[in-house]
């Protein structure tokens, strides 16, 4: 059934990759700030400032979906349903599985409590925000009588990530034909390939299963460093040294070290309930880092 979806961002990677996808599928108009077009994937685009209550009282069209993928503020939410004079069938929200408390000693599920304490960094504000946009679309779908869906992808890799994390190593391998090896990390991790989760949010789309419900989007493989390590050099199909190095080491010559260092910071999520529920079948993680390879060396060749 083709539908009528509202898609908020939608410039950058997930939001870019979803749009490539359902482009082909439903009739979309994309509301972001316009700093690049995306009416060549056949979308109909609105420029305009999400936080300008104007423009969502402008927007008079039906739509049967809402999917935010740039929410990160309170008040983000709730300035699009106060004021879009129509309303929905759903809204979805991209989220994310740090919302959880922390808890080092078991992976997390849907039921896990949400974090109450938070950092003043940007970390512990970019949770902050994604906790209270959680709590405030349950209470604004409440009172419109709306049916919502939350779905809380882990790290996200592949094409057009604009986050200096695979890309990064790609870029060095491929430009400058060294590998970083980072041999005394601890710490551990879990991947979810973009386009998966592209199909996730269209699983979702006006599917009763889904309302009011919250689903962890992430591969069941838990990586660390040396795991990460031996699946890049296994795709990479250009001359490298291995450069072995510690976290010290690494932090001093400036290496990017995105992902969890230490045991302390490893946070690991079930995925259960989006296999059951939404179907899914994840890409495993070499063959979604091996066409992450093959995108960003196109990239850093020419």
């Amino acid at each position: 059934m083709t539908m009528k979806l509202l898609v908020i961002g939608g410039s950058y990677f997930l939001g870019r990759v979803f749009l490539i996808q359902a482009a082909k599928l439903h009739n979309i108009t994309v509301v972001n700030r316009g700093t690049y077009s995306v009416e060549a994937f056949g979308v109909q685009q609105i420029k305009g400032d999400r936080k300008n209550a104007s423009l969502w009282q402008q927007i008079t069209d039906d739509y049967d979906a809402i999917i935010d993928f740039c929410a990160y503020e309170a008040h983000d939410i709730s300035t699009v349903l106060k004021n879009f004079g129509k309303k929905a069938k759903q809204y979805i929200f991209i989220s994310t599985v740090d919302v959880y408390q922390h808890d080092t000693q078991r992976k997390k599920d849907e039921q896990t409590p949400l974090e109450t304490n938070f950092s003043s960094d940007s970390a512990g504000n970019y949770i902050r925000g994604k906790v209270l946009l959680e709590q405030e679309l349950c209470a604004e779908c409440r009172q419109k009588e709306m049916k919502y869906t939350i779905l809380r992808p882990s790290i996200i890799y592949g094409p057009f990530n604009y986050a200096p994390r695979e890309s990064a190593y790609i870029q060095l391998a491929v430009k400058n034909h060294i590998l970083p090896h980072v041999t005394d990390a601890e710490g551990k991790f879990q991947f979810v390939y973009v386009k998966d989760v592209a199909n996730a949010i269209l699983s979702c789309l006006l599917n009763e299963n889904t309302y009011q419900n919250a689903f962890n989007l992430c591969n069941e493989i838990i990586s660390d460093y040396n795991s990460f390590y031996e699946e890049l050099k296994q795709v990479i199909d250009v001359p490298v040294t291995e450069l072995k190095m510690t976290v010290s080491e690494a932090l001093a010559q400036n290496v990017p070290l995105p992902f969890p260092l230490t045991a302390a910071e490893t946070q690991l999520y079930a995925n259960e309930k989006s296999i059951n529920s939404l179907g899914m079948q994840y890409t495993p993680f070499s063959e979604g880092l091996q066409k992450t390879y093959r995108a960003f060396k196109n990239v850093f060749c020419t």
